[in-house]
């Protein structure tokens, strides 16, 4: 082993380390900065060596390519559900069953059932090869690339053994409510629980964007215990946690089923405060030669059951249904209810989404209902108790009007939600200015939703332009306004003027248009005045932009009045040019790509699909995600899909992969 080799293997050992200090123990016995330290010198190295690169790197938990869809896996032992319990009698039978079957000498372990997606892990040599849903429990998908991006699965264990084992995949509690913190500023629809957002994440196609949403895991078992020479499942988690696997720590071994019963009341007990989602306990005879004695059903093992919680609801009256408008003009009712305690948390408004579910769930103003979390977040009327109606309450009617600006309402086609289309309305424009100064987009620190709904109210605002026109004696006069707030204030303000222009762009609301797409527009275009004449094929040419974001783009900057507002804004000293890293320009100006608009579809086989989109774009040309007239060039590589169709459908030229390398290698 050379120098730079022993290196590497130092670098991946200490890295490998630390990730399994910080996401497995949570006890990380070095600063980040300098995990970060190590991770870019083995990036480095990697990119010099590629040769050093290996698939149990911690480089490759993120790859670069956007997959084309999941290939069917085969479970070699299938992934079974499991048998419900729903209360103590339950859990009797189920012991008075095992009893019948293997005797009286039984132990219990008892898990906690995390509510998230079941995986299985495929090992072979101690390094992790592939990743797959439970799918149908025979068959699922696989789903490898997104699983690397969870720092919590080793890519290598230590030790060189080849097995599967299965466990959940979940959002821990924190990293939903992030996940939709900002899904909220990018107008994005938010995940009503964590397990959906945990699903969604596993079966996006792009493992960069699994990747953002921090997700964790739980191992829970060997798929076949082979040659681990195990004997209990407790044994078989104390054998998975010495691998590098992250397991649950909740877990009790019982000897009989009322200590089970007995240990099931306290951990309902303490629900609340565990950090991520449960829906149910898990009990398993310990023994792994009673589970084989005892077997399977067609559907579930009968060694094992799982004890259903249930969500946590509660009854309180509704008093009043409050409605707001959003930035987009959407009306959104909300319940207002007499305080009451659910799920560790006084709850005292509630979600009703829409007038449909209103009129669904029959809600009337009075009454008695029934609310729960959504997956313990999320507070939502679950029904009317009709039961209680004393005749004095009242039918909740929708307006027909705004009711900020009295202007009527539309219920846009394809639209559950009404909506105010008046854009003067001045609930939207002080929604749009509180998203204008958000972090997100132009980080004026000092302008939080008091101050501009105050600096509205006072007159002193009516538009994103106003901002930059404050005078220092006018914030002086306001409550609660001081001189030191007012001068950090207008610093802060007169320091977003050289923002990027894609802070600017994500700032101004465009419809559909979240902070990465206005990044990726405004690094495309690199300028306000382009971006304004942009054509629709123009945006739909760019990776990820479809024909709705491109329809929102167009429409928007067609309005006089934004145009407007961005001459405002640029008379005022706003920056309208982008700052951040330019894309990659032609290194030769006769390369056959140059000036060409070209799509990778399918897998590539001699070159990873990010240093083919490299070299392209270092050569001239513009590598997308989608097929359109304006694509010159698709490269189909192994099972090409839909994207390939089109291009043959369009007559677009098509090459393999052996061109594109012969074209690349010239």
């Amino acid at each position: 082993m050379n120098i730079l080799e022993q290196r590497a293997k130092e670098l991946r050992d200490l890295i490998n380390t630390y990730n399994y200090e910080y996401h497995v123990l949570d006890n990380p016995s070095v600063p980040d900065a300098e995990y970060d330290r190590l991770m870019r010198e083995l990036i480095a190295l990697e990119q010099e060596h590629p040769e050093l690169k290996f698939p149990d790197s911690p480089t490759q938990r993120v790859g670069g390519t956007i997959l084309e869809g999941f290939k069917k896996v085969e479970h070699t032992t299938p992934m079974l559900s499991l048998g419900n319990a729903f209360n103590d009698q339950d859990l009797r039978d189920f012991d008075r069953r095992v009893r019948q079957g293997v005797g009286d000498n039984i132990e219990y372990v008892v898990e906690l059932k995390i509510d998230g997606l079941a995986v299985s892990l495929r090992y072979e040599n101690g390094v992790f090869v592939q990743g797959s849903t439970r799918g149908d429990g025979t068959t699922g998908e696989d789903i490898t690339e997104n699983l690397k991006t969870i720092h919590s699965i080793p890519l290598r264990l230590k030790r060189d053994i080849s097995f599967e084992v299965r466990g959940e995949a979940f959002m821990p509690k924190k990293s939903f409510e992030k996940l939709n913190e900002l899904r909220l500023q990018n107008e994005e629809p938010l995940f009503a629980n964590p397990r959906n957002a945990a699903a969604g994440s596993l079966r996006q196609l792009d493992p960069k964007i699994v990747a953002k949403r921090n997700l964790s895991i739980f191992v829970y078992s060997i798929a076949d215990i082979g040659e681990t020479g195990v004997a209990t499942q407790s044994e078989s988690l104390d054998l998975l946690e010495e691998l590098g696997f992250k397991t649950n720590k909740e877990r009790r071994t019982c000897r009989n089923i009322e200590e089970v019963i007995e240990l099931i009341q306290k951990l309902q007990e303490r629900r609340a405060s565990f950090e991520y989602d449960i829906d149910g306990i898990v009990i398993k005879v310990n023994s792994l030669d009673q589970q084989d004695e005892l077997g399977f059903t067609a559907k579930s093992p009968r060694w094992a059951v799982a004890y259903k919680l249930p969500a946590e609801e509660v009854v309180t009256k509704l008093l009043a249904i409050e409605l707001s408008v959003g930035r987009t003009g959407v009306i959104t009712p909300t319940a207002i209810l007499e305080p009451v305690r659910v799920a560790g948390t006084t709850v005292q408004r509630a979600s009703l989404h829409n007038e449909d579910l209103i009129r669904e769930k029959d809600i009337k103003l009075g009454d008695y209902v029934v609310i729960k979390k959504a997956g313990d977040i999320i507070p939502e009327v679950v029904n009317v108790l009709v039961e209680r109606r004393t005749g004095e309450e009242a039918e909740f009617l929708m307006p027909t009007h705004c009711p900020a600006c009295e202007s009527e309402l539309v219920r846009l086609e394809g639209e559950v939600a009404l909506r105010c289309i008046n854009p003067e309305c001045p609930a939207q424009i002080v929604e749009g200015l509180i998203h204008f100064v958000s972090r997100n987009a132009m980080n004026i620190d000092g302008l939080g939703e008091r101050v501009i709904n105050q600096l509205f109210q006072e007159g002193l605002i009516k538009n994103a332009a106003d901002l930059y026109r404050l005078k220092r004696d006018e914030l002086l006069q306001l409550e609660r306004m001081g001189e030191r707030s007012t001068d950090n204030l207008l610093k802060s303000i007169e320091n977003s003027k050289s923002n990027s222009l894609e802070r600017l762009l994500f700032g101004l609301g465009i419809r559909h248009v979240g902070a990465k797409a206005a990044r990726t527009l405004a690094q495309q275009f690199e300028t306000m005045d382009r971006i304004k004449t942009v054509t629709k094929d123009e945006i739909t040419a760019v990776n990820e932009f479809g024909d709705k974001m491109a329809d929102a783009i167009v429409t928007y900057f067609d309005n006089p009045d934004v145009i407007k507002l961005v001459t405002e804004l640029e008379e005022l000293g706003v920056n309208m040019n982008y700052n951040g890293p330019k894309l990659l320009q032609a290194e030769e100006s006769d390369s056959y790509f140059a000036g060409k608009t070209i799509v990778l579809t399918g897998k590539l086989e001699q070159l990873p699909r990010n240093e083919a989109k490299e070299k392209i774009e270092s050569l001239g040309g513009k590598v997308t995600g989608s097929v359109s007239k304006s694509t010159d060039l698709v490269i189909a590589g192994e099972a090409a899909g839909s994207k390939l169709a089109k291009a043959e459908q369009l007559n677009i030229e098509v090459w393999d992969e052996e061109r594109l390398v012969n074209e690349l290698n010239k």
